[in-house]
Order: structure tokens, then C-alpha cells, then sequence
């Protein structure tokens, strides 16, 4: 690893919870150039939906590549970027009766927060963005100020303005949480709209996750979802779904959101949609709101993304039916009592377990703990990530295709992690 540690930036900070160098991976597991075998319960930070080197993407990659396909064409119009919006409107979009233009920008989640924060400005000729407490919209100085974490804020070296933060409406209270939290804050935010001497004025949006991933897996209620989402519309502010991370199956539907009776004026996807890990970013915006972009008024190098495309087809393909997502609802329940199982052995210490679907987390309620534990992960061949406040959080987003025998193992070895941290304590 020197010539990591001697040329690449001092900024590099997943490599430092997982020391060793990666040669190769399939479905949930990698491997170093040891040998050494890892469960993997962190998925690209959810990129890797469908596993690593999927073989179905991986055959259509090929061919593609042998048959001389377009791999990057701007925003021209390309036969794989046809086939992806086909089968996307079909699979997705039409099933749901969902009407959205489909808008390309440059490669990550944090593209896709920007333009959807531009948008909002252009077409209410407002200024300020409704965010939430914990969530995260990327790095980018707009996504940024959406961004509530203050380690990754302090590092812009400009203000972040323009951005109301409020209390986000947790399904059930989390640990620790003091905010107010649920629809009377959305209430008593209306009670200020609504009274001209409060001194705020009307939002260009509404920005939300559904479920918060970085931020601690925090799962936001129905009740309150619908609330903010009124409120959004009668101030006549764009209602946002960043369904980044959260979205793509990782919940057992394709929307985190789906079957929520929510109608979001933009929906910012990423990650889980490019399949193979090939980057691609994609906002589905309401055709009025669409049309107020001149041609080129957004644009980016990297919206072309052919390799994505090929990609995010075959990943389209497990949603023609219901059988991932139904293994995707069975596996979440069995981590989610794995879970409770851990605070159940260890009640004195107050755990909390949350999520949706193959989103779940456990809240240590100490960062020093949680990266003991995740340290102790990575030893006995399991890797992990921590979030939330000071990283006190444990996040399992292992790929939707896991294998039983891996998510068995991987679930084992967290046990034993936290109990040999807590003995050490």
C-alpha cells in the first residue's frame, strides 16, 4: 500500500476502514491480493445493487464493447440510451402511471441534487431549499448547503446559504433525537409561512429523503412525508425525492417511497440505476417543470454513459417480476431480527435497530464503538460501514442478490464483533 500512501491525496477515507488492496469481487464478496476473502456489506455505498461483476451485465458489457457500441456520446442520441429509456418508462414509470421526462446530467448523486436544485429556483424564481437535520445531497457546493453533517460542511471554505434546515419526521423516535421531530414540526413551520411577520419567505423546495442512508438510516414516516409534501404545494414550492441511495430495489419496491400515495415534483436517482458500477445520474422531472430548461442550459461531459446504459437495462430486468423483490423483502426481515437479536443480548446497552427492506442499521450510540466494531469486522473478513452522528451508526447494505450462505456469515460475524468490542470496553 506505500505507493497509495505516498502518491494518492491524504483525502482518500474509505481506504482507511479496509487496509488492504482489492483484486477482484463477484456477487457479495471480494477478495485482496492476499487471497483473503470478505463478505461485503457495504456495496459501493449502495452502487453495487446487483452485486459485483453481475453476469448479466457483465455478458451485455462485452458484447457491447466488442461490437464497437457507442461509449460516450454527450447527450446525442445513442441505441443503448434508447433501449434504457424504453425499458425504463415500461418497467418503472408506466406501471406506476408515473408521467416524467428523464433528465441526464453528469454522473453522480450529487449532479443530480444540484440540477434538481436549479431547476426548482428557475421555474418559482425562489431562492431557499427546505433540508432536513442529518440528511446528505453530496459534496458539491449546492447539494452541500442541503447537506446537514457540519465535518463535510466545514470543508467548503464559503458559506452555504440559501437552505431552511428543519427537523426531519423519523417513523419511529430515534435515539437520542431532541428536535421535535414528526408532523407538528411540519405545523408549526406552516403556522410561519402563513404568518407575514415571520419573516420567511416562500421556498423554491422541499428537499427529503425518504430514508436517510448517510445520515444514520433514518426512516421517515408516511404521515409526515404527506405532510411536507401539502405543504410544498399549497406555498407552491417543487416537492424533491432524493431517492439516491435508498431507491433502486434496496427497500423491496423500486422507489423507497412507492405505495406511499407521494407524487414528488423531481425524483434525483443515481448509484443502484448505472447497475455495474458505471456511473450514471438521472433526475425524473415533471413535464411542466421540464420544459423550463433552455437546450444546454444544464449540461455536463459525462451524460452519455454508455457502458451505464448497457448496464442499467439488464439491472431493469429484475424488476419484470417479483422475485427479487420478494427475496429483497424475506432477507430484510431476517437482518432486521438479526439486529434486534444483538440489543436483545446486550440490553443494558441500549441499542437501537432501523430500516427498510436491505437498508438496515443498528445505532451503537458511540462512534469509538462502532469503528471497534467495524475495525473487528474487517479482521474476520467482513466489511462495514459506519454513519449517523459521529459514526456511531452500523449501515448493512449488502448487494440485493447476497447469497443466504454470505448474509448468514456476515450477520454471524457482526455478532461476534460487537460482543468481543463491548468485552473490550
Amino acid at each position: 500500500m506505500d505507493v497509495f500512501e505516498k502518491w494518492e491525496s491524504d483525502i482518500r477515507g474509505y481506504c482507511r476502514l479496509y487496509p488492504t488492496v482489492f483484486k477482484s469481487a463477484s456477487n457479495a464478496r471480494q477478495v485482496d491480493e492476499a487471497g483473503k476473502s470478505y463478505v461485503d456489506f457495504f456495496a459501493g455505498a449502495g452502487v453495487l445493487n446487483f452485486g459485483h461483476n453481475n453476469e448479466r451485465m457483465k455478458k451485455a458489457l462485452i458484447e457491447f464493447i466488442q461490437n464497437d457500441g457507442v461509449a460516450h456520446s454527450l447527450d446525442m442520441y445513442t441505441t443503448v440510451k434508447r433501449d434504457f429509456i424504453q425499458e425504463f418508462a415500461q418497467t418503472i414509470l408506466e406501471p406506476r402511471q408515473m408521467n416524467y421526462k428523464m433528465q441526464f446530467m453528469g454522473p453522480t448523486g450529487t449532479n443530480a441534487v444540484e440540477a434538481a436544485m436549479k431547476l426548482a429556483r428557475k421555474v418559482t424564481g425562489r431562492q431557499t431549499i427546505v433540508a432536513y437535520s442529518h440528511g446528505f445531497h453530496g459534496m458539491t457546493l449546492g447539494a452541500l448547503a442541503a447537506t446537514a453533517n457540519s465535518y463535510f460542511r466545514n470543508a467548503a471554505g464559503v458559506p452555504l446559504n440559501h437552505v431552511l434546515r428543519q427537523p426531519f419526521g423519523c417513523e419511529t423516535q430515534c435515539k437520542g433525537c431532541t428536535l421535535g421531530c414528526g408532523v407538528d414540526s411540519v405545523d408549526r413551520l406552516r403556522a410561519l409561512y402563513a404568518d407575514p411577520s415571520s419573516g420567511l419567505e416562500p421556498p423554491a423546495a422541499f428537499l427529503v429523503e425518504a430514508i436517510q442512508a448517510e445520515g444514520g438510516v433514518h426512516v421517515a414516516s408516511k404521515e409526515w412525508l404527506q405532510a411536507v409534501q401539502k405543504l410544498a404545494h399549497d406555498l407552491g414550492a417543487m416537492f424533491i425525492i432524493d431517492d439516491i441511495q435508498a431507491g433502486c430495489g434496496r427497500t423491496g419496491k423500486y422507489f423507497s417511497f412507492d405505495d406511499m400515495g407521494l407524487d414528488p415534483d423531481i425524483v434525483t436517482l443515481a448509484k443502484g440505476i448505472g447497475g455495474f458500477g458505471t456511473p450514471l445520474a438521472m433526475n425524473l422531472v415533471r413535464p411542466e417543470h421540464d420544459k423550463h430548461w433552455g437546450p444546454g442550459e444544464h449540461t455536463g461531459t459525462f451524460r452519455g454513459q454508455g457502458f451505464s446504459f448497457v448496464a442499467g437495462v439488464q439491472a431493469l430486468s429484475y424488476f419484470k417480476d417479483n422475485e427479487l423483490m420478494t427475496e429483497v423483502v424475506t432477507k430484510g426481515r431476517e437482518m432486521k431480527e438479526h439486529l434486534q437479536g444483538i440489543c436483545t443480548e446486550h440490553s443494558a446497552q441500549a441499542f437501537q435497530v432501523r430500516g427498510k427492506g436491505m437498508m438496515q442499521a443498528i445505532d451503537l450510540g458511540d462512534g469509538a464503538l462502532a469503528k471497534d466494531v467495524a475495525r473487528r469486522c474487517f479482521e474476520a473478513g467482513l466489511l462495514i460501514g459506519a454513519c449517523g452522528v459521529g459514526g456511531r451508526v452500523l449501515k448493512l447494505i449488502p448487494p440485493l442478490t447476497i447469497p443466504n450462505s454470505d448474509l448468514h456469515e456476515g450477520l454471524a460475524t457482526l455478532s461476534k464483533a460487537i460482543g468481543e468490542a463491548l468485552e473490550a470496553a
